[in-house]
């Protein structure tokens, strides 16, 4: 059964990485409610005036609190901040200074290893359920992407506005992640288990 967990966790993480490829480079799944900024080069020269070096993630507008602020300083700032959302535009702004670089080996070599752990961790969970059937296999890998995809992707349009045409994007790509994972383990588990009920008996 090792083996079998071993040769089904690397052939699903390199599916999932060949569909992860798919979806971004040759669906429009990837892109989808992405846009770019319509006359970006004032915005791009505002950016570099005010953050500079300092790259990170920011939320604007701010609560304009510093790093040591009371419990009572929070409490009026929560209530001064619906006037600043009512008066300002708002959102998440990811930040890089100039000279960051695009798709790079690292960075492919880091997708590859994360979907080959989180093919590792699936195939590891459907070989511990009870049951040995195709398609309940299959339909746990779906249950688990569906839990995965929500985890993130729901609270991120809840909480901070993400579009919903991203969201929904996303979320059929983990999800149709788990259930491709879920396919390739059902598949090459099921294969072993007559010689391993024959040795049995």
């Amino acid at each position: 059964m090792a083996k079998r967990i071993l040769l089904a966790g690397i052939l699903g993480g390199i599916a999932m990485f060949l569909w992860s490829f798919i979806a971004h480079d040759l669906l429009p799944l990837g892109t989808a409610g992405i846009s770019e900024i319509s006359n970006e080069a004032p915005v791009m020269a505002a950016m570099n005036s005010s953050l500079g070096q300092s790259s990170g993630l920011y939320m604007f507008p701010g609560f304009g609190l510093g790093p040591d602020a009371t419990r009572q300083q929070k409490a009026a700032a929560m209530k001064d901040y619906e006037n600043k959302l009512a008066l300002n535009p708002s959102g998440l702004l990811i930040y890089h200074p100039a000279g960051a670089s695009g798709m790079t080996p690292a960075r492919l070599g880091t997708e590859f290893l994360t979907e080959l752990v989180e093919a590792f961790l699936l195939v590891f969970l459907l070989a511990q359920i009870g049951t040995s059937s195709f398609a309940s296999r299959v339909g746990f890998a779906a249950i688990a992407g569906l839990l995965a995809a929500m985890s993130t992707n729901i609270p991120y349009w809840n909480w901070y506005g993400f579009p919903m045409t991203y969201t929904v994007s996303y979320m059929t790509i983990e999800i149709a992640s788990f259930v491709i994972v879920g396919v390739v383990a059902a598949a090459v588990l099921k294969k072993g288990e007559p010689r391993a009920s024959a040795a049995a008996v």
